[in-house]
C-alpha cells in the first residue's frame, strides 16, 4: 500500500448506521458520519451548541487544561456575530498583494534550505518551521518569534505520549499573557494590539477576551496546518506526475488544494454539546451530552464525492467540510489556503522528485476507530529540478 494513504475507517459505520462511539474522558462523544447530518448538526447551532464549558466541544476535551474561552470558536449567535465581524477581517488579510508576496519569499526560502540539505525529517524541520514562520505574519509580528513556537514542538497543548499536557498548555498561556501585557504598554499593528484597542457591542475586549482570541489564533492553525504540509509533502514524493501535472497546468493548482485538504482532512472532528434531547441518524441524543462532527468521514462519503478514497487532482466538485460548516467555519482557513496554494506552485516550479527514506505515522485512537492523521516524523530526499 502507499505509504501516503490515508484509509477511511469510518466507512462501514457511516453507510450502516450513519454515527460511532467514542468515550473521551468519561464524557462519551457520539460521532456524526455523513457529510448531510454532519452539515445539519453544524448548522443547527440551537440544539448543538458551541458555548458549552471552555474546551468541551474539542475531542479530546481540554477542560482539564483550560477555562479560558476561545473566541469565536466557542461562542454562539448572536454574540458569535459580533466577535467574528471583528476578527474576520484581519484574518483576510492573506488576500493581499503584499501578505502573498511576504508569505510567497518565506515558502521559497523553506523549500530552497531542504533541497540545499537534500535529506530532511519532514515535521520537524520543514512543516512546524513553515507553520511557525507564516505565522508571524498572520499576527503580524517579528519574523525571529517563530524560533520560540518552533522550540514548543508540533503540539500546543500535547507531549510525546500524552494526550493532554496541562505544563505544556501553560507555557502558551503564560506567553499569550505576557505579549497581551506587552501590548499594553507598547501598542503596535500586532493581532494583540488591534484586539486591545478594539470594542464588541460597546465595550473594549478584556484581557480575557484577548486571550480567548490569541490562544485560538495559536492552537487552531497548529496541527492542522502541520498535517496538510507533511502529508502532501508524502503525497507528491510518491506521485511524480502530480508535481508535473502543477508545472504543466497550474490552473488545477486551487483544485488540488481544495483536494488534498478534502482528502487528508488535518482536522478528524470538532464538538458540539446539546442543548435538548433530540435524535440524529434515528439515534437518541441527550441534553448535555455530545456529538463530534466528524470532517474526515464526510470527506469521504461516496453519496456526495465519485471515488472518494482517491486523490483526483482537479475534482470538477468539491464540497468538502475540511474547513466546518456554517456559522463556525474555519477562521484561518484564508490562511491555510494561500500556504497550501504557495507551497504547491513553489513545489512544482523547484522539486522534481521526493523519495521517502523513513517514516512513523500518527494513528489517532477513537476506540472503534483508528485514523492515519499523519506523521509523527518522516524522512525524505528532496531532488531539485
Amino acid at each position: 500500500m502507499e505509504k501516503s494513504k490515508l484509509l477511511d475507517p469510518f466507512e462501514e459505520a457511516r453507510l450502516s448506521k450513519g454515527y460511532g462511539k467514542m468515550n473521551d474522558q468519561d464524557d462519551p462523544v457520539t460521532m456524526i458520519l455523513r457529510l448531510k447530518d454532519v452539515r445539519k448538526c453544524a448548522h443547527n447551532w440551537k440544539a448543538f451548541q458551541s458555548g458549552a464549558t471552555p474546551g468541551r466541544i474539542v475531542v479530546p476535551s481540554e477542560v482539564n487544561i483550560r477555562d479560558t474561552r476561545q473566541i469565536p470558536f466557542e461562542v454562539d449567535p448572536p454574540l458569535h456575530k459580533d466577535y467574528r465581524s471583528l476578527i474576520e477581517p484581519w484574518f483576510k488579510r492573506p488576500l493581499e498583494k503584499e501578505y502573498k508576496q511576504k508569505l510567497t519569499g518565506q515558502i521559497e526560502a523553506i523549500v530552497d534550505e531542504v533541497i540545499a540539505k537534500k535529506t530532511v525529517e519532514v515535521v520537524q524541520d520543514f512543516s512546524l518551521r513553515l507553520q511557525s514562520r507564516a505565522l508571524t505574519l498572520l499576527l503580524n509580528i517579528p519574523f525571529e518569534e517563530s524560533e520560540t513556537w518552533i522550540g514548543w514542538g508540533t503540539h500546543v497543548f500535547r507531549s510525546e505520549g500524552e494526550s493532554l499536557d496541562a505544563d505544556k498548555a501553560n507555557l502558551l498561556y503564560d506567553y499569550i499573557d505576557q505579549q497581551i501585557i506587552k501590548a499594553e504598554r507598547n501598542p503596535g499593528n500586532d493581532l494583540y494590539s488591534m484586539l486591545l484597542s478594539s470594542e464588541v457591542n460597546g465595550k473594549k475586549l478584556t484581557h480575557e477576551e484577548v486571550k480567548g482570541v490569541m490562544i485560538l489564533t495559536f492552537a487552531g492553525g497548529r496541527d492542522t496546518v502541520i498535517n496538510a504540509v507533511t502529508n502532501s509533502i508524502a503525497y507528491f514524493a510518491e506521485h511524480p506526475e502530480s508535481l508535473k501535472q502543477l508545472r504543466e497546468n497550474p490552473d488545477v493548482t486551487g483544485k488540488a488544494v481544495e483536494e488534498l485538504i478534502r482528502y487528508f482532512s488535518p482536522l478528524t472532528h470538532m464538538g458540539r454539546v446539546a442543548t435538548q434531547d433530540t435524535q440524529v441518524c434515528e439515534h437518541a441524543i441527550k441534553a448535555d451530552s455530545r456529538i463530534s462532527l466528524c470532517w474526515a468521514s464526510a470527506n469521504r462519503d461516496a453519496s456526495v464525492f465519485e471515488n472518494p478514497n482517491d486523490i483526483v487532482l482537479d475534482r470538477k466538485v468539491n464540497p468538502h467540510v475540511s474547513f466546518g460548516f456554517g456559522t463556525h467555519n474555519c477562521l484561518g482557513a484564508t490562511h491555510a489556503r494561500q500556504i497550501m496554494n504557495i507551497l504547491l506552485v513553489t513545489l512544482a516550479k523547484k522539486v522534481k522528485s521526493i523519495e521517502i527514506l523513513d517514516y512513523t505515522e500518527n494513528i489517532e485512537d477513537l476506540e472503534e476507530f483508528k485514523r492515519k492523521v499523519g506523521y509523527d516524523s518522516i524522512k525524505v530526499n528532496f531532488n531539485a529540478l
